[in-house]
């Protein structure tokens, strides 16, 4: 009975999202970098053909585990130790004019920015061609507490809220946990933000075999996203997938 009540809850929550993204889709928006006016939260077409076409310009070369643009052919983070995670879609490069929209999320405590950017992933992850398998479940980097505190929201936690609308995938908000608090990653060199990264989080719920897709809002030396990954893997996961914003 328990397991019937469950699944008409996930069922009846997934027509709610439904409902919720088609009432959205008419609501008239201005873009939030040109302000033009479009419909529902999103970008208006040229804006973000501007933004995210080079993530899909096959004359830019990328990794394709991390998605980093590569300089010199290689990806030398990738090549000096393969991260826990499969793969890694980003909607845009962390670059102006782009930037400004992770900004007005986590600096200007825009809440309204978290489904445009989700929007932004799920459409790459259609143009990337990602399948994600049946059961795959959505988790978010968890924040700090005195990021929380800062903010009153985990950013990426509301993106990861959005996204799961956007994919149709269940989002776990508590799967991932911090052990400790760190210091601020915008403080702290790449060596140093893989030292205070390392055994950081764990998984407080088993995964038996699932597909973890984590989320993010930027992904900038990968430290993060691969402690989360391997707390993931730690806790069962089969696999997972990297979705970032930037």
């Amino acid at each position: 009975m328990s397991d019937i009540i469950a699944h008409t809850g996930s069922a009846f929550r997934l027509t709610l999202r439904r409902a919720g993204r088609s009432l959205l889709a008419r609501i008239g928006c201005d873009c939030p970098l040109c302000g033009a006016r479009v419909a529902g939260a999103r970008l208006c077409a040229g804006c973000e053909s501007d933004i995210a076409g080079s993530m899909a310009d096959p004359a830019v070369p990328r990794c394709p585990r991390c998605a980093l643009r590569l300089r010199h052919g290689h990806c030398a983070a990738c090549l000096a130790g393969a991260p826990p995670f499969s793969r890694c879609v980003a909607a845009f490069d962390y670059e102006p004019p782009a930037d400004i929209l992770v900004h007005m999320l986590k600096s200007g405590l825009r809440l309204s920015m978290a489904p445009v950017l989700a929007g932004m992933m799920a459409r790459a992850c259609a143009r990337q061609g990602l399948v994600l398998p049946a059961g795959a479940v959505l988790v978010p980097v968890p924040a700090g507490r005195a990021s929380l505190r800062r903010r009153g929201m985990n950013p990426a936690a509301e993106i990861a809220r959005a996204l799961a609308g956007e994919l149709d995938i269940p989002l776990a908000r508590a799967v991932l946990a911090r052990r400790r608090e760190t210091p601020r990653q915008a403080t702290l060199d790449r060596r140093a933000r893989r030292r205070a990264a390392q055994g950081l989080y764990v998984c407080r719920e088993p995964l038996a075999g699932r597909h973890a897709v984590l989320v993010d809002d930027v992904m900038t030396t990968g430290s993060t996203v691969r402690a989360a990954a391997q707390a993931l893997i730690a806790g069962g996961a089969q696999d997972v997938t990297v979705l970032v914003a930037a």
